[in-house]
């Protein structure tokens, strides 16, 4: 049994814009335009060069940004252990941290941490990993990342077989009594794959460069990809 709580239609669709996508050296500008336009919360990649083969992003990033915009923080770990690093992340309520799966050998007691630490715990799946790996941790979530390419790099091209994957997942979540529980997409979530995403049940879409941060502008970007997914 889950958490029956009907509010899957109470789940209102919204962009998380990747932090690593935006003007390195105007991101205290982007994220005061991202704020107005009505992002949801901003994404955080974090790796560590091991799990994934790239470094990006660290705390004193997701610390600037929190100066200019009272967003909260959907922090995404990209690391090996990840158990070993939340200390590191100030977390406020409201924020989202994701772990993959893949990551760590103690998933349940690391997404127990991260509630016990004040934010909201997610999982990521990457392309290859089935979704009976999160089965037994259902209770301890409260959304889960499908990874719609492999990560560590932005501008990818989408594995298409992971839309069936999303509409999967929705209805093993509301089969079991979590349609409380959010399905954020990762990886070419371009207006287009956003549409079919959406279709599929997602309801949380990291924006990078394939919608938001490319030629047109954050505003008039935004605006389209938000009509994509409501």
């Amino acid at each position: 049994g889950g958490r029956r709580s009907g509010s899957m239609n109470k789940i209102i669709p919204g962009v998380s814009p990747s932090m690593m996508c935006a003007d390195a050296l105007n991101l205290g500008a982007d994220a005061v335009k991202l704020t107005e336009a009505g992002v949801q919360y901003f994404h955080y990649d974090i790796m560590d060069g091991d799990f994934v083969p790239n470094f990006m992003l660290g705390p004193d990033v997701i610390k600037a940004v929190r100066k200019v915009s009272a967003v909260p923080a959907d922090i995404h770990l990209m690391v090996k252990n990840p158990e070993r690093h939340l200390h590191l992340f100030d977390l406020k309520p409201g924020d989202m941290v994701s772990v993959h799966q893949e990551s760590t050998i103690h998933l349940q007691r690391t997404l127990a941490a991260i509630r016990a630490a004040g934010a909201q715990a997610a999982v990521a799946l990457n392309p290859a990993t089935p979704l009976c790996m999160i089965e037994d941790v259902l209770p301890d979530l409260d959304m889960v990342v499908v990874m719609t390419v492999n990560p560590g790099f932005a501008g990818q091209k989408l594995v298409p077989a992971t839309l069936g994957k999303i509409t999967r997942l929705r209805r093993m979540l509301d089969e079991n009594g979590y349609d409380n529980v959010r399905i954020e997409v990762d990886g070419n979530v371009s207006f287009e794959n956003a549409v079919k995403m959406r279709a599929a049940g997602a309801d949380l879409f990291v924006a990078g460069t394939s919608a938001v941060f490319r030629e047109g502008g954050i505003e008039a970007n935004m605006k389209k990809l938000l009509e994509c997914i409501r």
